[in-house]
């Protein structure tokens, strides 16, 4: 196959990952940047460039889009989409998963648990909003975010009013979540490919850090496939599923009632999963998308373009 794999740089870890487990299993691969691409709307004819020069014969493209482009990375993904081009993560489901509220809303209408979400844009609702959620103390959010960022705790009623307040006059939507004290700064991340969790991780929050981030420091452990509790791997299939997301990390809490679903990532880094746990996510996910393209072309799907007009595409492309 030839692979587009969206990445901001070919040496961010999870893209170099991606691309040695797609060579490595004898596929091309190519990786741009999305900023990179021109969008061409024409009647009946959408269209992609790159540095002057019309896009296309791909077989598969992968997209690894940054929460700093969101906009545009699913503006690329879905003029890709429009071409009939497999995406391994459509732009729905990844709009979907970027957006907090929107994913609690789907994840609550399919009775998967989470911690009680509320959203409000009135000052006078600030003592109700928190009385929905057992606090304070509680948590804050930006509707988009990753890796921790624009994720509060509020101790008091009087944090959570002047952070609400502040966000809101900065034009920011924001939510208001539980605070579930018994996770004690823990997590379980797990990585679903296809509709099975390949690889799974608790993470532990530094002391004094409530965020179970590595990005923020959290200490990893790795947990064994045949060790991860079933209610944990059903409950990251199942949201996957919701999501309509080929490929995630999900991030659960865990509770004596079972896991709490806190956020679905749907370009979940690499790294720290592949070190802790010593899985070769990248090579599941390549796998994965083996199958993927061979279901979308016994389906009817766009067809590859044959060789000799994709290495024209490709040399046209500046590649």
């Amino acid at each position: 196959m030839l692979i587009l794999i969206l990445s901001r740089k070919a040496s961010i870890y999870s893209t170099r990952r991606l691309t040695e487990a797609a060579l490595a299993r004898g596929h091309q691969v190519h990786v741009v940047d999305p900023l990179e691409f021109s969008l061409v709307a024409s009647r009946g004819r959408p269209s992609l460039f790159l540095r002057g020069a019309e896009v296309g014969g791909f077989d598969l493209v992968i997209p690894r889009i940054g929460a700093s482009i969101t906009n545009y990375g699913l503006a690329v993904v879905r003029q890709f989409d429009m071409l009939g081009t497999p995406v391994l993560n459509g732009a729905l489901a990844i709009a979907r998963s970027r957006d907090k509220l929107r994913a609690m809303q789907l994840l609550t209408r399919k009775d998967l648990d989470i911690p009680t979400t509320v959203c409000t844009k009135t000052a006078s609702h600030i003592d109700a909003a928190l009385a929905l959620v057992g606090g304070p103390p509680a948590i804050v959010k930006l509707h988009q975010g990753t890796q921790g960022i624009g994720v509060m705790l509020a101790e008091t009623r009087q944090a959570v009013e002047s952070t609400l307040e502040a966000f809101w006059t900065l034009g920011q939507d924001i939510i208001l979540q539980e605070f579930v004290a018994e996770s004690r700064g823990r997590d379980i991340r797990a990585i679903v490919v296809g509709r099975r969790v390949v690889a799974a991780m608790r993470r532990r929050a530094q002391k004094g850090e409530f965020r179970s981030n590595l990005h923020r420091g959290a200490e990893p452990e790795a947990i064994p496939l045949d060790e991860l509790d079933p209610r944990y791997a059903k409950a990251a299939v199942e949201a996957c599923k919701v999501m309509s997301l080929e490929v995630a990390g999900v991030d659960m809490l865990e509770t004596r009632s079972g896991p709490k679903i806190l956020e679905i990532n749907s370009s979940p880094g690499l790294e720290g999963i592949e070190r802790a746990t010593g899985s070769n996510v990248a090579t599941a996910i390549i796998r994965h998308a083996e199958r993927f393209v061979a279901r979308r072309q016994k389906k009817g799907g766009a067809a590859p373009a044959a060789d000799d007009e994709r290495s024209h595409r490709r040399r046209r492309a500046g590649s």
